[in-house]
C-alpha cells in the first residue's frame, strides 16, 4: 500500500469512524415518559413549592395527577405577562413565574402549532418556575416571611409588560411589610425588585433569595454532543452539570460562594432560565435535587433592617430562547459575565464561536440560513486554499508517478522492504510528500465536528428553511425514495425507523454523487482492497449521513463540489487534462527546460 493513499485512508476512516460512532450510539432519543408530578407537603396538610428547602423544612412527597396548564391558571388570582417575545401569567399564589410560553417559536413548522411553552405552573404534568423571596434569620420565624403559599395582593399595575412594572404586597400582621416589583424588557429579561419595610420596633435580619425548580426530570435529547443541565459562571469560571449528575452532589460540589460575577441556569437545546444577581454583588450559588425536583439558587448575604426602615434586593431572570444576538447584548449592555458562554460551544469553542459569528453575519446581510452556509464554505475553503494548493499539486504529481509505481511493485514482488525504499526513492527525485495529500482532509475534520456543533446548538437554525421541501436546517431531509420523493401517495417513514436509514432524501443523494466525483480526481490505488474500499466509500457516507441535519449536509454537498473545482482547477494547470467527471484525458506537460 502507497503511503499517499495510506494516508487518505486513515483519514478518511478516522471521520468516518467517529461519524459512525455518533450515529450507532447516540441515535435520535425516544420520548421519555414523564415523572410523575411531586409537590412537599407538610404535617398540616398545607402544600408547598420546592422553597421550602429555603429555609429547611421537613416534608413528605405527596404524588399528586397532573392537570393541564389552562385549568391550573383557571384556578389561580394572576396576572398577564405580555412584552414583544413573551405571553404569559404570573400567580399571586407565592408570587411566581410559572407561566411563560414564546411568542416568536412554535412545537413544530405547522402555522397553527402551539408557541413553546417554558415554563409552567405546579399541578401540571411538569412544573417549571421561579420564585423570589427572603429566609428568615434575626428578629423574624419562617412563618412571618412570605413562602410559596403566600397570597399577595396586587398594589399597583395590571399588566407586565415593557415600560410597565407591577408591584405585588403582602404585611405579615406583625410589622413586616414585603413588596415585589417585576418588570421585563422586550426580549428575555425579568427584573425582580423585593423590598421590606420594618415596622416592628425592633432590628431584623434576612437573606433574599431566587429559585428556579423543575419537577421531574426535564424532557431532554439525550445526546452526548448537547449539554443539557445546569450552566453557571462563577467568578470567571465556568461548570456545567448534567441533570444525571445532580442527585450524587454534595453539598461542596452544590453550592459556591461567588465574591463579585456570577449566575446559574437551566439551559436545554434551545431554551434556557438563568438566574443573574447585581454584577459586583457577592452571593451564594446552588444546584441541588432533591425529592424528584431539581432546583438552582442564589441567596445573597444578610441583610439587617432598623425599625422603621426599608431594605430591598433586585435580580434578574432571564426566561427565554438562546438567541445569540440577544444573549451578547445582555452581556456587553448589561455587564453579565461571560453569559454568551451560557450557549454549549462544545470543545472546539475557537472554531465554533467565530464560525457562528461568520454565519450569523452572512444570514444578516443574505437573509437565508442555507445560502450562508454555501458562502460560509466558500470562506473555509478560500482560508485553506494555501493547503490545498499544495496537497492537490501532490496528487497531481502522484498521478504522474502511477506508472512508475506500478513497475515498481511488480519488480518488488513480495519484498516490502524493497518497494518501500524504491518509493522513498521516487518520492525524493521528484519531490513529491505522500503525507501533504491528507492534510486538507485532516483539517475538515475540527470543521465538521464545530459546523455541526453550531448547526445542531445554536436555535438561529432552528427551523430555518432554505429552498422547496427544505424547511427545516437543523432536521434531516424530509424527501425519501420510499413515496419516490412525493410523487407516490403514501408518506415518509418515520424518521426513527430501519426504513428511514435505507430510503434516503435527495440531498443524501446528492452528497454521495458528489464525493464520488472528487474521489474520481484522487490518485487511483493500485491495491485491489484499496479500490474497492474507495469506491464504496461515498455510498456509505450518503446513507450514513441520511439522518443528520440537512444543514450539515449541506455544508458537506457544497464543501465536496468547491473542492472538485479546485482541484480540477490545479490539475489543469499542472497540465493534465480531466473531465467533468474526473477522468483524465491528458497527459502532464514537459517542464520546461
Amino acid at each position: 500500500m502507497d503511503d499517499q493513499n495510506k494516508n487518505i485512508i486513515l483519514a478518511t476512516a478516522l471521520s468516518f469512524i467517529v461519524i459512525l460512532t455518533w450515529f450507532v450510539l447516540f441515535p435520535p432519543p425516544e420520548v421519555a415518559e414523564q415523572a410523575p408530578t411531586t409537590e412537599i407537603t407538610t404535617t398540616d396538610g398545607t402544600t408547598l413549592g420546592v422553597d421550602a428547602q429555603i429555609p429547611e423544612q421537613v416534608g413528605e412527597v405527596a404524588v399528586l395527577a397532573p392537570l393541564s396548564a389552562e385549568d391550573v391558571i383557571a384556578d389561580a388570582p394572576r396576572l398577564v405577562i405580555d412584552s414583544e417575545s413573551l405571553t404569559g401569567s404570573l400567580s399571586l399564589t407565592g408570587g411566581r413565574i410559572d407561566d411563560l410560553s414564546l411568542k416568536g417559536y412554535r412545537e413544530t413548522l405547522k402555522p397553527d402549532a402551539d408557541l413553546v411553552r417554558l415554563l409552567s405552573p405546579i399541578g401540571t404534568d411538569s412544573p417549571y418556575y421561579a420564585l423570589h423571596g427572603w429566609v428568615a434569620a434575626v428578629g423574624a420565624t419562617a412563618d412571618q416571611v412570605p413562602g410559596a403559599s403566600t397570597q399577595w395582593q396586587i398594589e399597583s399595575g395590571e399588566t407586565l409588560s415593557p415600560g410597565s412594572d407591577v408591584t405585588l404586597v403582602w404585611g405579615n400582621g406583625a410589622g413586616l411589610t414585603f413588596r415585589k416589583t417585576f418588570a421585563v424588557d422586550e426580549e428575555f429579561l425579568f427584573t425582580v425588585t423585593q423590598t421590606v419595610e420594618n415596622t416592628t420596633g425592633a432590628e431584623i435580619a434576612l437573606r433574599p433569595y431566587g429559585l428556579v425548580a423543575r419537577h421531574g426530570e426535564p424532557d431532554q435529547i439525550g445526546f452526548f454532543i448537547q449539554h443539557e443541565g445546569v450552566v453557571r459562571m462563577s467568578d470567571g469560571s465556568m461548570e456545567e452539570i448534567n441533570y444525571d449528575d445532580m442527585p450524587d452532589l454534595t453539598t461542596e460540589e452544590s453550592r459556591i460562594e461567588v465574591t463579585e460575577n456570577g449566575w446559574i441556569g437551566f439551559s436545554d437545546q434551545y431554551w434556557m432560565t438563568a438566574l443573574i444577581p447585581t454584577p459586583g454583588r457577592d452571593f451564594r450559588s446552588t444546584a441541588k435535587f432533591a425529592n424528584d425536583i431539581y432546583q438552582i439558587e442564589t441567596v445573597y448575604p444578610m441583610i439587617t433592617v432598623a425599625p422603621g426602615a426599608t431594605a430591598s434586593a433586585d435580580t434578574q431572570f432571564f426566561a427565554g430562547a438562546q438567541e445569540w444576538e440577544v444573549i451578547r447584548s445582555y452581556q456587553n449592555d448589561l455587564g453579565i459575565d461571560r453569559f454568551l458562554d451560557s450557549i454549549d460551544w462544545g470543545w472546539f469553542f475557537f472554531l465554533t464561536k467565530p464560525i457562528f459569528a461568520m454565519l450569523h453575519w452572512l444570514n444578516g446581510l443574505i437573509g437565508n440560513m442555507g445560502w450562508s452556509i454555501i458562502c460560509l464554505t466558500f470562506v473555509i475553503k478560500a482560508l485553506l486554499l494555501p493547503l490545498a494548493y499544495k496537497s492537490y499539486v501532490s496528487m497531481a504529481k502522484m498521478r504522474e508517478l502511477q506508472p512508475e509505481m506500478a513497475k515498481l511493485k511488480e519488480a518488488a514482488g513480495d519484498d516490502r522492504e524493497k518497494l518501500q525504499k524504491g518509493m522513498m526513492s521516487l518520492y525524493k527525485e521528484n519531490k513529491v510528500n505522500p503525507a501533504s495529500g491528507c492534510l486538507p482532509i485532516l483539517m475538515q475534520i475540527p470543521i465538521f465536528f464545530s459546523l455541526y456543533k453550531v448547526i445542531f446548538v445554536t436555535i438561529e437554525l432552528r427551523h430555518a428553511p432554505w429552498i422547496g421541501w427544505v424547511n427545516d436546517l437543523s432536521a434531516p431531509d424530509t424527501s425519501t425514495l420510499y413515496n419516490l420523493f412525493g410523487l407516490l401517495p403514501w408518506g415518509a417513514p418515520e424518521p426513527d425507523s430501519i426504513l428511514a436509514l435505507a430510503f434516503i432524501g435527495v440531498m443524501p443523494i446528492v452528497l454521495g454523487i458528489s464525493m464520488w466525483l472528487q474521489q474520481k480526481l484522487n490518485p487511483a490505488p493500485t491495491d485491489a482492497t484499496q479500490k474497492m474500499i474507495f469506491a464504496w466509500m461515498p455510498w456509505v457516507f450518503m446513507f450514513m449521513l441520511g439522518g443528520f441535519a440537512s444543514g450539515l449536509v449541506l455544508y458537506w454537498i457544497a464543501n465536496n463540489s468547491i473542492t472538485f473545482m479546485q482541484q480540477y482547477a490545479i490539475m489543469r494547470s499542472q497540465g493534465f487534462k480531466p473531465d467533468l467527471f474526473g477522468n483524465i484525458t491528458g497527459r502532464k506537460k514537459p517542464d520546461p527546460e
